[in-house]
């Protein structure tokens, strides 16, 4: 009875450990944007109210933009960008939603044209244009020329003498080259030391686990 006890909280200890790990390389979610807000999709106050609101948000690869509109009353089509300019309503490649909760998903990067199944109403701005990127890293940054145009060092004035040549009776001493055998150490790789900290800090927990619940 004992022996069984124990290897339930051997389990239990290891269940832990792998949910740590999950929680820390899980990346961040997918987002659902909910078009027009608490209005819905519906004729919007501006000429450019739907498409500032898409520019001011970041779309990517497995997002959702959610239209809440009444059904019968309205609804949304997936058009081209011919179609979007024209209030194309009745074009045979648009796809048509009407259940008044449209909940569409990005799949892949790249421009995305909707506009209401009313021509009226895409007529006075119903519609959007929404920019899908690539990557799903929010937080990246692309590096800076800054530095890199820091590091160039500026070239001598044109006027500025060079230095005399050593006299001929001295003789220039080079440093001596080091042995070809011996090879400056590889620096530590940044990755594997994150990871084996990591790695002994769930065994130092599942370790002090086991210890407590023995």
């Amino acid at each position: 009875m004992a022996n069984q006890i124990h290897k339930n909280n051997i389990n239990a200890v290891f269940v832990v450990g792998i949910l740590c790990v999950t929680l820390l390389i899980q990346k961040s979610g997918a987002t659902d944007f909910a078009i027009g807000g608490s209005k819905g999709w519906c004729v919007p106050d501006s000429s450019v109210h739907y498409n500032q609101w898409a520019e001011r948000n970041r779309f990517q690869i497995g997002d959702s933009i959610v239209f809440h509109y009444p059904p019968g009353q309205d609804s949304v089509l997936l058009v081209t960008q011919d179609d979007y300019t024209n209030c194309n309503t009745d074009s045979p490649t648009a796809k048509k939603y009407t259940d008044g909760h449209t909940v569409f998903k990005f799949n892949q990067s790249g421009p995305f044209y909707f506009i209401s199944g009313n021509k009226d109403k895409c007529q006075k701005n119903e519609k959007v244009v929404v920019i899908v990127l690539a990557d799903r890293n929010r937080n990246a940054k692309p590096p800076s020329s800054s530095n890199s145009k820091d590091m160039i060092p500026s070239p001598a004035p044109s006027d500025e003498a060079s230095p005399p040549p050593p006299p001929s009776g001295t003789t220039e001493i080079n440093p001596t080259p080091a042995p070809e055998g011996e090879t400056p150490p590889p620096p530590p790789n940044a990755a594997s030391s994150v990871f084996m900290s990591f790695i002994g800090s769930v065994g130092a927990f599942a370790a002090s686990s086991t210890l407590l619940l023995l």
